[in-house]
């Protein structure tokens, strides 16, 4: 009797113990990179790519947790001798909140401090490591909940950070843009564009887009000095993300740009959708183009 009691007892203690380990197993860990720059990085001359340091946090499905964690990690700079923080010191967290698919990130006084180049790495540090969650696209950054008015933009993606210089053209690709002729009515015109490192199909086709046409019979359908916060692709889709500001002020013809938009990016092979958001945010004004919807119309 005592002896199936004293089994009885090491059976349920190895039962506890192997669920205590079973549990502990379930506590996932996920990487993330923290983005800094190499310590003899030289802003003055223009500065030189990111460089990442890989943290391990626990698996949270709270994406705003996730990013004040991140967020927290960053500001407390690389562990890496090499490296540098692109953050001023004595910079805090002040707040943190998840708009739709933004981030809005606001930070104490000491940022404030940055300007040029530096400020431009800094904001793109915080972009590239907060956007490795997939709930959050875009990310703004204020300082004691005001934005920066030197800033040429306020709201960053991922995507924005061009993180090498451009050298020789890799490679060129055909595509048809579409402008506007004497009538007012968009015109395709055939192009082949050049790529450069760095440079996407998608990108490219947009910087043609912004220069205007090379047929002196038509006209840009951007006006002058108009440009896209960001456009890049995903699998057949490309995203376009505008500016509300320069909207406000904007084209004569706004559907008119959308459309070119829409269908210059749907003549590269590799899109089939282009897909339109206003700062980050996905917009209901302006539905998804695809390749399919004007394929059939005769210009």
């Amino acid at each position: 009797m005592k002896l199936q009691k004293r089994l009885t007892a090491i059976t349920l203690f190895l039962t506890a113990f192997f669920l205590c380990a079973c549990a502990s197993m379930e506590i996932e860990a996920n990487g993330y990179d923290l983005y800094f720059q190499e310590s003899d990085l030289n802003l003055a001359a223009g500065g030189g790519a990111l460089q990442t340091e890989h943290i391990y946090l626990t698996a949270t499905e709270d994406p705003r947790a996730l990013a004040e964690t991140l967020m927290s990690e960053l500001l407390k700079g690389p562990r890496d001798e090499t490296l540098k923080n692109t953050i001023p010191a004595g910079t805090t967290l002040q707040s943190l909140e998840l708009t739709g698919r933004r981030a809005v990130v606001d930070l104490s006084a000491a940022y404030s401090n940055l300007s040029g180049i530096a400020l431009t790495m800094a904001d793109y540090a915080i972009t590239l490591t907060l956007t490795q969650i997939p709930e959050i696209l875009a990310v703004q950054i204020t300082v004691r909940g005001q934005e920066l008015t030197y800033r040429e933009k306020q709201v960053f993606l991922n995507r924005e950070a061009l993180l090498s210089q451009e050298e020789d053209v890799l490679r060129t690709i055909p595509a048809t843009l579409y402008f506007l002729n004497s009538d007012g009515v968009l015109t395709p015109e055939e192009r082949l564009l050049e790529l450069y490192e760095g440079d996407t199909q998608v990108s490219a086709a947009a910087k043609a887009l912004e220069r205007g046409p090379e047929n002196q019979n038509l006209s840009p359908v951007l006006p002058e000095g108009f440009q896209l916060n960001a456009v890049w692709q995903e699998d057949d889709i490309c995203y376009v993300n505008l500016s509300a500001a320069q909207m406000e002020n904007g084209t004569e013809n706004l559907q008119a740009a959308i459309q070119s938009l829409g269908r210059s990016m749907c003549s590269l092979e590799s899109v089939n959708e282009t897909w339109f958001l206003v700062d980050g945010e996905f917009s209901d004004e302006f539905a998804p183009i695809s390749a399919e919807k004007f394929s059939s119309i005769s210009s």
